[in-house]
């Protein structure tokens, strides 16, 4: 127990070492040293109650989802029997109610549609995504699976927690927090940013583009009554563009959609020098985009904007190679935000904030400085009372007490965004030296006991540190399963200190035993004393 080779000594030292080193550009910032920017040391990622920012809570709506899916599938459907040999045809198609009916013109073909519809009932999962029924003898009725609808709307979540994470990093912002909370929920925490409207209006943005041709059928007298043509739909005008306060007939399918974008960036106007956006199609949109405008020379296409035109102009020629542009009155500072929002993806359902709050980076300086100063306070006074009460080593105590700080900083500085500090971290910092000070103490407490036995001073420390570290690893492996209960199932906070419960507890063990323990032999093989004074 207490054999210690040179190489175990230097393995132990080095680890010590090196994480605390690691500390040290962490504990020099919080001094007021700034690093200039050629410079990029790890350092302890302050979370939002520590270096201010603000925090979001956006909520999603799943029957938007339930929504998309039932218009995906109309159209789905149309081009699966419009393309079946011979040509299935169906009339009387509709969506209300949620579900999607259609009226077989052959009742004949009854199983050809069933059979063709299939793959498209069933999905690629496991899970049976939409119920088929036929009523009257040739009527269709298609309507959605609460298990297939509760994995779309999941899929969405996912999906929406990806585009905002991607547009806040776009932003430049330095290690968000972007996290799930329960079915349609998502929590964001952006460490100093200065700008909360700008990140609401970022994030609220649906960014659902798509090119759909005008129904120049559709009468302006009608349309403003709500009425157009079968297969239409009436789409009113962006408040900011040119056509606030209008309403426009558009095809509701046939459409091209923006899921299909590569890229989107801010660019002018060459003859007007004015902001636009810039867009690139992936290979298959590209495709899709020029069938579209070839097809319609001549004819005006509506862009469609969030369920909002703010474009219309006339198709002059077929547009090729998958690149266009989008212009609608923007300011170079919209246009660039809409660029972010199509480059980061549309979000796959609409998200509304239902919290929100700011905290100032002054509160969080002040937070920090206040908990430093009564971390100092408590720490000077249990290195007084430890060295007072078991001298020498007390003395080992003090050293893997602060040693112990240092590595847990240093742990969670090489960890980055994924050990956040934050003020329940400073409390778990706390707990750690708490744990650290209960080992030291039921170590000195054994060997004080093994010695009024009568017990020689090296047995009497090998049989100290062999029979408390049982005591030790029991207690620590009860915090441990707390602790990882409380990462798995909690949030924000809790999560944050959960992290550094667990990187304590690791760090608290290492030194309260083992570098104490090496410490202790060292000494004792160096001096031989025949006593201790404990």
């Amino acid at each position: 127990m207490l054999d210690f080779p040179l190489w175990k000594r230097l393995a132990y030292w080095g680890v010590t070492l090196g994480l605390a080193l690691a500390a040290v550009p962490s504990l020099l910032s919080l001094g007021g040293v700034n690093f200039p920017a050629s410079v990029n040391p790890p350092m302890v990622n302050l979370g939002l109650d520590l270096a201010g920012g603000s925090h979001l809570m956006l909520e999603a709506e799943p029957s938007e989802v339930a929504r998309q899916r039932l218009e995906t599938m109309e159209e789905g459907v149309r081009a699966t029997l419009r393309d079946a040999e011979p040509r299935i045809r169906v009339s009387d198609i509709s969506t209300s109610g949620g579900r999607l009916s259609f009226l077989l013109e052959d009742p004949a073909d009854i199983d050809r549609a069933r059979e063709a519809l299939l793959p498209q009932i069933n999905g690629t999962g496991t899970t049976r995504e939409w119920d088929l029924e036929v009523v009257d003898g040739s009527r269709f009725v298609l309507s959605q699976t609460r298990a297939g609808l509760a994995t779309a709307v999941d899929n969405a979540m996912d999906s929406a927690t990806e585009v905002v994470r991607k547009r806040i990093d776009a932003l430049g912002t330095r290690e968000p927090t972007i996290i799930r909370q329960g079915q349609d929920r998502i929590v964001v925490d952006v460490p100093g940013l200065k700008d909360p409207q700008g990140l609401k209006d970022l994030l609220g943005q649906t960014a659902e583009l798509e090119f759909k041709l005008v129904d120049q059928t559709a009468l302006p007298s009608d349309v403003a009554q709500g009425i157009v043509p079968p297969g239409s739909e009436i789409v009113p005008g962006a408040p900011d563009s040119d056509y606030a306060g209008q309403s426009i007939a558009v095809k509701r399918l046939g459409g091209v959609r923006g899921d299909s974008l590569t890229n989107a960036q801010l660019g002018f106007d060459a003859q007007n020098n004015a902001p636009v956006v810039e867009i690139q199609f992936d290979s298959q949109g590209g495709a899709r985009f020029a069938r579209l405008t070839s097809e319609n020379v001549g004819r005006p296409f509506a862009i469609i904007l969030d369920g909002q035109v703010i474009s219309a102009p006339n198709i002059e020629s077929a547009i090729l190679g998958g690149q266009g542009r989008i212009s609608g009155g923007f300011t170079t500072e919209s246009a660039n935000a809409l660029a972010i929002a199509l480059r980061s993806g549309a979000l796959p359902v609409e998200l509304t904030v239902v919290e929100e709050f700011s905290i100032s980076a002054e509160l969080g300086a002040d937070s920090i400085a206040r908990g430093a100063v009564a971390m100092a306070v408590g720490l000077v006074a249990l290195m007084l009372f430890m060295i007072a009460s078991y001298g020498r080593f007390g003395v080992y105590t003090c050293l893997a007490l602060i040693l112990n700080l240092m590595m847990i900083l240093g742990v969670m500085a090489l960890m980055g965004s994924m050990a956040a500090l934050t003020l329940p971290g400073i409390a778990g910092l706390v707990l750690t030296i708490g744990a650290a000070v209960d080992a030291n103490v039921l170590i000195n407490e054994r060997i004080r006991e093994e010695r009024a036995r009568g017990r020689r001073v090296i047995q009497a420390v090998e049989l100290g540190y062999s029979e408390a570290s049982r005591a030790i690893f029991d207690a620590n492996i009860t915090n441990t399963i707390a602790a990882v209960i409380m990462f798995a199932f909690g949030t924000g906070p809790i999560r944050g200190f959960a992290v550094v419960l667990m990187i304590g507890i690791v760090t608290s063990v290492f030194t309260a035993v083992t570098l104490t323990r090496m410490w202790a032999a060292g000494w004792l093989r160096r001096a031989r004393p025949a006593d201790i004074v404990l």
